[in-house]
């Protein structure tokens, strides 16, 4: 069961694949995913490094999820695709995608979980919960309501350490969403550990 929700940026993390394959190495199989977010890259680019990444995850049987973009996620043969708040219908992606593809939801506030779980989306990512940069945080209390808003497993983002982990799970979070925190880290594979560490402990 996914616990551990990998997000990339290149921006944040020199050698992105070697930083991914040191996490998944140390996290039990089955409990980690990734999306391969790359805002800034075109569609050929994000295939790219979609078929870069995506033997990793498989050795690892980690989901694979694409943002956004739904022609990547049929090219690359991916799990799924992540939706931001204001990206494409979860209809239209279930509609491209089929019944078997994970789909993802980014979200701001306990209204849109709902929202999410009533389109059909399988998961929701919500925050950011902490500081993050240029964004305000949403705080404990909104991401214990997002997490009661529906039976839709919910995902806490934004400025998460492995003790501010163990408190989001212990208010209803399925799991963790990471940037920086584990990919970013100078050491992937021991803040993956440590943060599985504290959300199974």
């Amino acid at each position: 069961m996914v616990r551990i929700y990998l997000v990339t940026d290149r921006s944040a993390i020199s050698d992105l694949p070697g930083a991914l394959a040191a996490a998944l190495s140390v996290l039990p199989i089955g409990t980690a995913a990734v999306q391969l977010r790359e805002k800034d890259l075109s569609p050929a680019e994000l295939l790219e490094l979609a078929r870069t990444l995506l033997p990793l995850c498989r050795s690892a049987k980690a989901p694979f999820l694409v943002n956004t973009r739904l022609e990547v996620v049929k090219a690359a043969r991916a799990d799924g695709v992540h939706l931001p708040a204001d990206g494409p219908a979860i209809a239209e992606a279930r509609r491209q995608l089929g019944p078997g593809a994970l789909i993802g939801r980014s979200c701001h506030s306990p209204a849109e979980v709902a929202s999410a779980a009533r389109d059909g989306a399988d998961f929701a990512v919500f925050g950011p919960v902490w500081e993050t940069p240029g964004k305000k945080p949403q705080g404990m209390t909104a991401l214990h309501e997002a997490t009661k808003a529906a039976s839709l497993p919910v995902f806490a983002i934004g400025g998460v350490t492995p003790p501010r982990a163990k408190r989001a799970v212990n208010a209803g979070a399925h799991g963790v969403a990471c940037i920086r925190g584990i990919l970013g880290a100078p050491n992937p594979a021991t803040a993956a550990l440590d943060m599985w560490k504290a959300i199974s402990g």
